[in-house]
């Protein structure tokens, strides 16, 4: 037992990140190094109900109290001592969605996640009124489209927030966002790190005849960038994570913030001309921009990093989904056989034999879009596996099939930056599940985007580690009473002796994908016949 991790938990020398994820819900506990120490986890799944990709806020409490007290039961059999008090907290969660609540606090509506695609009227009405791309996921499109929908709640909304602002509001009656999970909410001004104010008033002004009793800056939380104090865990709060009544109310949080803000932080991609890539359930890269792009794209939505500097962020709302889906099969398989396979086990394997696979798949194609794409216009979505009589449908060009079906969207959009924008990589880093297995996703990667992908050991931690390393920086500031940067924090403090492993791409590799991305490109006809027949 490492009696210093002893002693930051019993002095309060640690942060506490939680992150709520697609597919998982994950507490981190970081030490005074900025090392995890703990963790505790939670899976939890989005249900289609009335046609509405949701999760229940009974399920949200459940999976919290359930990842914390998996954490502080480690910390009480790895170190000996319970855990009482951490020196901060931060709350992450998937970005934007739907989530209006009442003036007596009562959820006026079921939570409306990232991944519906019931907004096209709205996003779109909004793009041409802002003259800025609003995505179907952002919250505001949410918004519009329930006004163009006459839904009677409406004008009962006092709070509309996203998940990781509805879960710091429950710990600490705050109403707050960190800047960047706010941007993908509403656009944001980085020149005054707050929600766009001409944007805003355009949106007033456009439902100006609904004569609606709030106007939208009065329901919105309250913009906060990193390093600010975002209130402390009251007593409720701390039953909330604790119902066993360990841990001491008083504790400071730091601004809660979206899954893309954390993954920006846990690879330190926050300064100018870094970027990384987040790949799991979803699959976005983000690019922290030296300039404005030149004009809107539908594919590219501008959000910020947590300091609240521009980011371009091209996101694709299905990544490993489908890809899950055929590993799961497999484990039925062996389950026939009696074999006691290892999930984690069975994942490395398989994905290994992609490597094995020819440079194009050998003529297979896969799309993995359980959802709408807007990437690729498609409202809807339909997983489907195609092959010519003579394609080679071996193990290995299936599975490498699978694996560039996750990233061939994601390069549809970053050719926009890279080639209409000329806007210039030296390398990305890679995070999330699909990097879990050493070298092959990254590998995979590099070749589909044609730029060296990095991993780092500690990305694995991914957001929950992201939004500690948040909350550290803010009690750490506080503590010196500094105006340190987060990128200067990051990368001095944290990974000045993680530059990660980086992977060049393979030439062989580059060209096999453009052969398979070019099938894709003219395969898509075939997902959108899917969609309109298949019901």
């Amino acid at each position: 037992m490492d009696t210093g991790i002893k002693q930051d938990i019993i002095n309060g020398n640690t942060s506490l990140g939680i992150e709520l994820g697609s597919t998982r819900i994950k507490a981190v506990l970081i030490d005074s190094k900025y090392a995890p120490v703990a963790s505790g986890g939670h899976d939890w799944e989005n249900r289609l109900v009335n046609d509405v990709w949701t999760y229940s806020l009974e399920d949200v409490w459940t999976g919290i109290q359930n990842s914390y007290r998996g954490l502080a039961d480690e910390v009480q059999s790895r170190y000996g001592v319970p855990l009482a008090v951490t020196g901060g907290i931060g709350v992450s969660a998937m970005m934007h969605g739907y989530l209006p609540f009442g003036s007596d606090g009562r959820q006026l509506a079921s939570f409306r996640t990232w991944r519906n695609t019931m907004t096209e009227q709205a996003a779109s009405l909004l793009t041409e009124a802002f003259g800025f791309n609003i995505p179907q996921r952002w919250s505001v499109a949410h918004l519009y489209q329930a006004i163009l929908n006459d839904e009677d709640h409406v004008k009962d909304i006092a709070f509309l927030t996203t998940l990781a602002g509805f879960v710091h509001w429950k710990l600490t009656g705050k109403k707050v966002l960190g800047i960047g999970d706010a941007s993908g909410v509403f656009p944001i001004d980085s020149a005054a790190n707050n929600y766009h104010q001409r944007m805003m008033e355009q949106f007033n002004a456009l439902v100006r005849d609904k004569k609606f009793p709030w106007k939208l800056s009065g329901i919105l939380p309250a913009v906060l960038t990193a390093g600010e104090d975002a209130g402390v865990l009251s007593a409720e709060g701390a039953k909330l994570l604790d119902p066993g009544g360990t841990l001491r109310a008083g504790i400071p949080l730091c601004p809660p913030e979206g899954d893309a803000g954390t993954g920006m932080t846990a690879t330190n991609s926050v300064a100018k001309r870094t970027g990384n890539v987040s790949a799991g359930t979803s699959v976005f890269a983000m690019i922290v921009l030296e300039k404005e792009l030149s004009r809107v794209y539908p594919e590219i939505d501008m959000v910020t990093t947590p300091a609240g500097a521009p980011v371009a962020m091209v996101h694709c709302n299905t990544c490993t989904s489908d890809l899950d889906a055929w590993v799961k099969l497999f484990l039925e398989l062996g389950g026939l056989f009696g074999g006691d396979i290892k999930k984690a086990a069975l994942y490395d394997a398989l994905y290994a034999k992609a490597l094995e696979g020819e440079a194009d798949c050998g003529g297979l194609l896969s799309y993995n879009y359980y959802g709408g794409e807007p990437v690729t216009g498609l409202e809807q979505g339909r997983p489907l596996f195609a092959r010519m009589p003579d394609s080679r449908f071996t193990l290995p060009n299936f599975m490498r099939t699978l694996l560039f079906s996750t990233m061939a969207t994601l390069r549809l959009g970053m050719d926009i930056l890279t080639e209409k924008e000329q806007v210039h990589l030296k390398r990305l880093l890679g995070h999330g599940g699909l990097f879990k297995t050493k070298g092959v996703g990254q590998k995979l990667m590099a070749a589909a985007l044609n730029v060296p992908v990095a991993v780092m050991e500690s990305a694995g931690e991914g957001g929950a580690w992201g939004i500690a390393l948040l909350a550290a920086y803010m009690r750490r500031r506080s503590l010196q009473n500094s105006e340190e940067s987060l990128e200067t924090f990051l990368a001095l403090e944290v990974f000045s002796g993680d530059k990660g492993v980086e992977v060049l791409p393979d030439h062989g590799d580059v060209a096999g994908f453009k052969k398979f991305m070019e099938r894709y490109t003219a395969g898509l006809a075939i997902e959108r016949a899917a969609a309109e027949i298949l019901h």
